[in-house]
């Protein structure tokens, strides 16, 4: 009852700040960073509804209307990257783009679409260095990573790594913070992932490429091209690798990725992804 009233005072004197559009507000009872307890978590994961949990870990951090403002990937989608088709009519098949340009890797998900609330959280993470973010945002990532994988499957889970200048000018790798504490988020929910099958060594970006944004498909390609190399090809050898990353837009980085790993013996290499973008 204390910690309940303590809450109460706190709130009313010092109301949360959405970190979408801005505004002040008081969250409800479940509404503080501590209240993202297990029993959220577990409800976040087993409701296998991306929408729900997104709204259930976000609510400390963003004001109501906004965490309604978040659109999940769901069917129909490409079965081969992810991307969710405008008509609904469908079912799951692979996209022409696809088709016309075969991929390196074997699939890739998302949990939302990259637009409205979920861009302006991504960009508050990545660009304003709000890491409190991370912690949700890796939480409604692993909901996605139970509902499409089994964890006894994958051996690997490596961050799409950033070069060497862009981590020190940023002071962290987002891809890497998302998957941190999923070994703790995994014991938790009764899930076997020790902390050795998240590597971030594995795979680094050797050249500093010009930023993606602006660029087209073709000449994202060019600018990841030969971009990545492995830091020791035993690691990855025979391996099922989860390469994960905070955005697919083209999939031109994924994909180079993927190239690298399966060029440098893994046995498969699949992809998720906290957005994905919608193709025009």
């Amino acid at each position: 009852m204390l910690h309940y009233i303590g809450e109460a005072i706190i709130n009313a004197v010092f109301p949360s700040k959405c970190h979408a559009c801005g505004i002040l507000f008081k969250p409800d009872q479940h509404g503080t960073i501590k209240s993202i307890n297990n029993t959220i978590i577990r409800d976040a994961i087993f409701s296998a509804s991306e929408q729900f949990s997104f709204k259930s870990l976000m609510t400390p951090f963003l004001c109501s209307t906004c965490s309604h403002d978040f659109l999940p990937v769901e069917s129909p989608i490409c079965s081969k990257c992810g991307i969710m088709f405008t008509s609904r009519e469908a079912d799951d098949h692979i996209c022409g783009e696809c088709i016309d340009s075969p991929k390196n890797y074997g699939k890739a998900r998302s949990s939302g679409i990259y637009n409205r609330v979920l861009m302006q959280v991504i960009h508050a993470l990545k660009y304003k260095g709000l890491i409190e973010l991370a912690s949700p945002l890796g939480m409604l990532l692993f909901c996605t990573f139970i509902n499409h994988w089994d964890p006894q499957k994958i051996d690997l889970i490596i961050p799409v790594p950033l070069h060497i200048k862009r981590f020190r000018q940023r002071g962290f790798n987002q891809a890497f913070l998302l998957i941190r504490k999923w070994p703790l988020i995994a014991k938790s929910m009764g899930f076997m992932l020790s902390d050795t099958q998240i590597n971030r060594d594995a795979l680094v970006k050797s050249r500093n490429t010009g930023h993606q944004t602006g660029l087209d498909r073709t000449d994202r390609k060019k600018n990841v091209k030969n971009a990545f190399s492995l830091h020791c090809s035993g690691l990855i050898k025979e391996k099922r690798i989860l390469l994960i990353d905070d955005v697919y837009t083209t999939g031109a980085t994924i994909d180079e990725c993927a190239r690298i790993l399966m060029r440098g013996g893994a046995q498969n290499v699949d992809v998720l992804t906290l957005a994905h973008t919608m193709r025009p």
